[in-house]
């Protein structure tokens, strides 16, 4: 009798493999941004687009407070509902809970605590997607705990975080890469509360060189928020306020007569490319492509943008120019003027974009041949190959 007709020892039978848990992705989002409440949509256009059978989902609210709150994973309850944004505050599973991520990089596990109540374990987290706009969460802070907490994240890490999410540094950055940027002017917190008469002098001068209309906006602000077009001094003032509602700092732009153009940069395995770009239409019914027209109007932008084969190209090398220059990771969305005499000039870039499924970065790569849920997986996958510290 050969030997593979024998029956196996007890000691020889191979005992079953252990089955492998599911990567466990904590999408964090909300925050103590005033992009609160689109943060709050992504995050429920992102949920929804996550395989389940392949990752298991820990939501994670922040509220505008600044708890990070455990919260119900039902992404229908986060969507824009009679032209209002959710908030974290209705999400929560309670008032008082909170959930902490242990900065211990030897540990990725979640604890969660109410008052009164013994800490529960929530299991390790493997890789979280954060989808907070603005301040304390896509400028560099929530990046930087991550890296204390040797958690892998999607996007942009610490420095490339911080310089995407202030105007001001990452116009800097891209005038030293040799990149087309236009006119501006900065005002920092101490000139203003010091000295606003020679603060409002120097912008009076740059309008007297560059002309009116100006844009006021937050040197570190978002998704259109806190943005004014001044066509004269008359409405300079208030215009200031409203940017510093949402910034102490503000930049002054002039006004770039042409066509807005944008990019998404997606990283795959050989490098980061471009998608097509999308071209912003005129908008009728508001004074420029504010936080309403984006969100709440849903205003639509042609994808592809009706360009050359060499407009296309050139946008497309400033993109992924604009992602190098900056050290980003994962993705951005590149936004660019094509001027009246037929250059491109960047304006900005987000290191963490809108991401609804109507989103202009989602749609780019839809119509460039990458699905949502698709997006939303190479991001993830991305982020778990790659280590947190230095790289």
């Amino acid at each position: 009798m050969s030997s593979e007709n024998l029956p196996q020892s007890p000691e020889r039978a191979e005992s079953p493999e252990p089955q492998r848990r599911k990567p466990r992705v904590a999408v964090v989002f909300g925050g103590r941004s005033s992009e609160h409440g689109i943060s709050v949509v992504t995050a429920g256009a992102v949920m929804k687009a996550i395989d389940r059978t392949k990752y298991d989902v820990l939501p994670i609210g922040i509220t505008t407070d600044g708890r990070w709150a455990l919260t119900a994973d039902d992404p229908e309850r986060m969507a824009i509902a009679d032209r209002k944004v959710p908030d974290v505050d209705r999400l929560t599973e309670s008032a008082e809970g909170s959930v902490v991520l242990s900065v211990d990089p030897g540990s990725r596990e979640v604890i969660y605590s109410e008052p009164g109540s013994v800490p529960k374990a929530l299991g390790e987290v493997d890789v979280v997607f954060p989808v907070l706009h603005g301040p304390y969460g896509e400028d560099g802070t929530l990046q930087g705990l991550l890296e204390l907490s040797g958690v892998p994240y999607v996007g942009a890490g610490v420095l490339a975080s911080a310089v995407g999410q202030d105007k001001e540094y990452m116009k800097r950055v891209f005038l030293s890469f040799g990149l087309p940027v236009g006119p501006y002017e900065v005002v920092r917190p101490r000139e203003w509360d010091n000295a606003p008469a020679a603060a409002r002098k120097r912008i009076v001068d740059f309008a007297g060189e560059h002309g009116w209309p100006l844009f006021i906006k937050p040197a570190r602000g978002g998704s259109s928020m806190g943005i004014t077009k001044v066509d004269d001094l008359a409405g300079l003032d208030e215009a200031i306020e409203e940017a510093r509602r949402h910034d102490p700092k503000f930049l002054v732009e002039s006004l770039l007569r042409g066509r807005e153009i944008e990019c998404g940069v997606l990283e795959f395995e050989d490098g980061p490319r471009a998608s097509v770009p999308a071209e912003i239409p005129p908008v009728t019914a508001h004074d420029f492509y504010d936080f309403e027209a984006k969100y709440i109007d849903s205003a639509a932008g042609l994808v592809p943008a009706p360009l050359t084969e060499e407009q296309t190209a050139e946008v497309q090398r400033l993109a992924v120019a604009a992602f190098d220059a900056v050290s980003c990771e994962g993705l951005v969305r590149a936004d660019f003027f094509l001027t009246e005499d037929g250059g491109f000039v960047i304006n900005e870039i987000n290191t963490l974009p809108g991401f609804t499924p109507i989103s202009m970065y989602p749609r780019m790569w839809q119509e460039s041949g990458v699905d949502y849920p698709e997006l939303v997986d190479r991001l993830i996958q991305a982020a778990l190959t790659r280590s947190t510290g230095l790289r």
